[in-house]
Formats: structure tokens, sequence, C-alpha cells
């Protein structure tokens, strides 16, 4: 939290900003423009200017900045636009959270682990005093929550002007910036697309092609954030995509919320773009869609099967069906129905031979029966999706189906009892294991490492299952006594004490075990010849040793 000289809130960084003042990337490139005056110092003064400030100063533009982003490929290419834009600025951007002077993190509001994820890393930032900004989907869409209060927000369509609210965050204020882009009164796709990037990939360049939708789905919390349908120009689009190639990338992955709708709000559609990019794609690189929901493409599938047909586009295409019911689909406002969903996937299955199709789908909406669910898993049954996403119904605030009467979480997945013990390797998430020991990873709260902890079973991946810890459940402490300390030695009882002399300095207890030599002296005779044989023995040893080590 900001401290007590620094608690300015403003509502908007315009309050401290206006269009006609100079933005922090102009006064960067204007500084070597201006002349310093001479003037006369000692030497031990001009030593001391001319030492780097501290990372903890409050002269913006030097900091290092950690950023964290979750959720959709979208969200990660915002993220790697404020990337590129603070490192050109100067500031420094480093993988180590703990080194970093300033948090930077880029939400998901999709599904409730996400926001729990988020939540835990801003009080993380408080706990340790870091500088915070927020930005992505959870702020845009409900920026008044308790949490967030006092911390700087950027919104998803402000993304372009992250150096100066991370710049005002540094200086101690805490500012927020959630207009929409328009031009002429028309809402745009967002941020222009020529900003720098810092590539998590340097090989695959990820381009959002339009921001918002169409569909009004009633379990949706990205549409509270992303909006309406606002696409980018066809022109605009391929000469990102022209750069992108220049700077050695050989992966394009086209992103939005609904790639399918592209288009239809600047007049043109989804096919249009696609022939116009694979134009500009050079031999050997490739292009990747996006997810598209069946409505849109229904009425492109001839022109979609030539494309995804072509040498340099994968056949590959995300289509959601989120429930094989009907009456689960209408509930959930889709605008589509099963037969309009395999109509989609047997024409593209037909012309597009080998073709990859990927899906999702929601467990445990409400009012879904088991005979709705039973209908899902013979679609599953009968296509075989290479590629399946399951997630849980997670009741997001704010959206009609947060009001609907919910199936209870045990109904959709197992409550099992797991005993947690290590952490993941990507560092995310604490492994625990079931009673058949199966890997379950639970979210890292430092009271689960070592307990015994009631979850809720809510996703499946190949190797694992994740669950949420059950509210207000006990957690069980298996061990009767503490655990030893990472790297304390075991099994120094009274008896081994004893044996060896009293307790061992750490020192000793390492000589000991490595040293098989003094056990055994330990255990000679007390027979002074014996002990004036092994001494002479042990010297002579000694002076092969260094005779051999200095030859």
């Amino acid at each position: 939290m900001p401290s007590a000289s620094c608690e300015t809130l403003l509502d908007d960084i315009e309050d401290i900003v206006s269009q006609q003042d100079s933005k922090p990337q102009d006064r960067h490139f204007a500084r070597k423009h201006i002349l310093p005056k001479a003037r006369r110092r000692n030497t031990q003064m001009c030593l001391q200017e001319e030492d780097s400030p501290p990372s903890d100063s409050t002269i913006p533009g030097i900091q290092k900045i950690w950023i964290r982003t979750w959720g959709c490929s979208h969200n990660n290419s915002d993220g790697e636009y404020m990337a590129g834009q603070l490192a050109a600025y100067g500031y420094k951007i480093t993988e180590s959270a703990s080194d970093a002077d300033l948090w930077l993190l880029n939400s998901c509001t999709v599904k409730n682990p996400a926001e729990d994820h988020f939540r835990n890393s801003i009080k993380r930032a408080q706990e340790e005093n870091k500088k915070i900004v927020l930005a992505g989907c959870v702020p845009q869409a409900q920026p008044r929550q308790d949490y967030l209060q006092g911390l700087s927000v950027i919104g998803v369509q402000q993304i372009d002007r992250v150096v100066e609210v991370v710049e005002e965050t540094i200086k101690g204020h805490s500012v927020r910036l959630l207009g929409q882009k328009k031009d002429n009164g028309k809402r745009l796709g967002g941020a222009p697309l020529d900003l720098p990037k810092i590539r998590k990939n340097p090989l695959i360049e990820i381009i959002s092609i339009n921001t918002g939708c169409l569909n009004a789905c009633t379990y949706c919390k990205t549409k509270h954030a992303r909006g309406n349908l606002a696409s980018y120009p066809i022109d605009e689009l391929v000469d990102r995509a022209k750069q992108s190639f220049q700077e050695g990338v050989c992966e394009i992955w086209l992103t939005s919320e609904d790639t399918g709708a592209y288009g239809r709000d600047i007049g043109t559609d989804l096919p249009t773009l696609l022939w116009k990019l694979v134009e500009v794609i050079p031999e050997g690189a490739m292009l990747r869609l996006g997810m598209t929901n069946p409505p849109y493409i229904l009425e492109h599938l001839e022109e979609m099967a030539k494309i995804l047909n072509h040498p340099r586009v994968y056949a590959f295409l995300h289509i959601p069906v989120q429930s094989a019911s009907d009456t689960v689909l209408m509930a959930m406002k889709r605008e589509y129905c099963v037969a309009d969903f395999r109509r989609v996937v047997d024409f593209l299955k037909e012309k597009v031979p080998g073709i990859t199709i990927a899906t999702d789908i929601i467990c445990g909406f409400p009012g879904e029966t088991d005979q709705d669910f039973q209908e899902t898993v013979k679609l599953v049954e009968e296509y075989k999706f290479p590629s399946l996403f399951i997630n849980q119904f997670y009741p997001r605030p704010g959206t009609p189906a947060a009001k609907m009467e919910q199936v209870p979480a045990q109904v959709i997945g197992e409550r099992q009892q797991v005993l947690v013990t290590e952490e993941s390797f990507d560092s995310k998430f604490y492994v625990a294991h079931n009673r058949f020991y199966e890997q379950v990873l639970v979210p890292k709260n430092p009271t689960f490492m070592g307990k015994m902890v009631e979850v809720d079973i809510y996703e499946s991946g190949k190797h694992f299952m994740k669950g949420q810890p059950v509210a207000d459940a006990k957690v069980y402490t298996p061990s009767i006594s503490k655990p030893l300390a990472k790297g304390e030695v075991s099994g120094l009882t009274e008896e081994f004490r004893s044996r060896h002399g009293g307790p061992l300095s750490s020192t000793s207890q390492g000589v000991l075990a490595g040293s098989r030599v003094g056990l055994w002296l330990q255990r000679l005779p007390q027979d002074g010849a014996l002990m004036v044989s092994v001494g002479l023995t042990l010297l002579a040893l000694l002076l092969a040793f260094f005779v051999k080590l200095y030859n």
C-alpha cells in the first residue's frame, strides 16, 4: 500500500497529465538535445553525481519491473506490448519478482482460480512493499472491488500509456486509466499495433485482430472488460505481420475473444483478412488461427476450408461447444445449437483432411441435469477431440449465470483429501497427492504445506488434476512434531550423541559422516605401539599425497 505521504488518489491520469503535456517518451528522446550549462564543481561531488542512482529512487525510468500475466493469448500479447514500451523507456524488465521495484500484474477474469492468484499476488506485493500497477480484465470489469482500492490501474484499451501510469506510480501517485479508444465516436480495437514489444518467444508473434465480441453469454465476465466487437483495419494487421517477419518471427497467432466475428463492425470479414495475410507469409513460416464461435464461421465454411488447406496455415481450429445440450446452450445464450456445431466440425473434417479441432466444455452450468451432461459425454466420445478443455463452471460476479440456481460442486468433481508436500516446477502451485497417489495441484497457500487439505477437483490435465480448497474446511496436520528445516540432519538421537561424546558441531558431524578413517580410529584399541604404527602410516600417506599434488 502507498505510504502516508503518497496517498494521493486520482481517478484518472488525465488529472495530472493533459493531452498538451509532453509524454515520458517525448521527454526521453528530447534529453539528447539539451545542452547543459558548464559550472565548476569539485572532483568528489562530480564522482558522486556520476554514480547511478539507487534502484529504489523516485526518478522514473531506472527501476526494475516484474510482469506477471494470466489468461488467454490476447492478454499475453498485451503483456508483451507493455513490457516493450517500458523497456524502450529505460526500465529493466526482470524475471525475479523479489528484485523488482514494481510489479505489473496483468489479470484474467474468466475463472475464479485465476482471480484468486491475482488477488494473492497483490497481497504478496503489498507485504513486500512493492509498487503495484494492475492491468487486464479483472480491474477493467470491476474496478471498485475492495482489494483494488488505492492501487494504480491501466485498462485493456490503454496499454499504450503504461509508461505514464508506471511513472506516476513510482512517484507515489495512485492513478486509474480505464477509458475506451475512439475515433470520431467509434470504438477502436485498442492500442496501436506498431508499439514496441518484448515477445516471450522471439519466434512467435501474437496479433489481436479484434477486441470484444457480439455475444452476451450469461456466464462470461470477459465481456464486461473487453466490451462489444471492435476490429483492427486489415492494412494495420498486415503491416504488423510484415514487421514481425522482418524481426525473425516464423509463426503468427491470430487471437481475439472471437476471431470468427472479425470485421463485422468495419464492413469486412475473416476470410478476407486471412487471404491478405497469406500473401505476406514467407515460405517456411506458419499462421495459426485462434478461437471462433460456431455462429460466425458457418457462413464462411467454404472459404475457411480453402484457407486451412493452405500450406502456410495450420490445419487447426478452436471451436468451443461448451455443452451438447440445447437446453444448456439456450441458458448460456450461446446463439447456436448442437446441430450448428456438428455441421461446422463435420464439414471441416471432410474438406480439411487430418484437421485438429479443439473445443471447450463447461461442466456444472446452472440447471444442467445428468441427461444434459451425458449428451456432452456422447459428443466427446463420438468426435474424440484431440484437444479438449474441460472446466468447472464458476459463477462470476455480475453475470446473469451467477444469479441462477447452482449445481453443487461435489456433483461436478470429486471432493478429495490430499496431502501437500511439494512445490510445482513452475512455482505456481503446491503439489499434493490423493490416496491413489494421483497428482493434485492446489493454490500456494503457505499454511497448506505438510498438511492434509480437503479440495474440490475442478480441472484435469494429462498428468494432474487441480483442486480448489473447500471453504472453511479443516486442515489436518499429520505430523506430531514440527518438520525439520530443509538441510537439517535427522537421526541425531541421544544414543548417537552419547556414543560420539555428546552433541556434535555441524563441522564435526560433517567430518565424521564423510570420513571413514575418523570412525575407524575411534574404534582402534588403546595400544601405544599400534597407534604409533597407524600414525606413521597416515603420515606416509599424507606425504605421498602432497608429493603427487605438487608434481
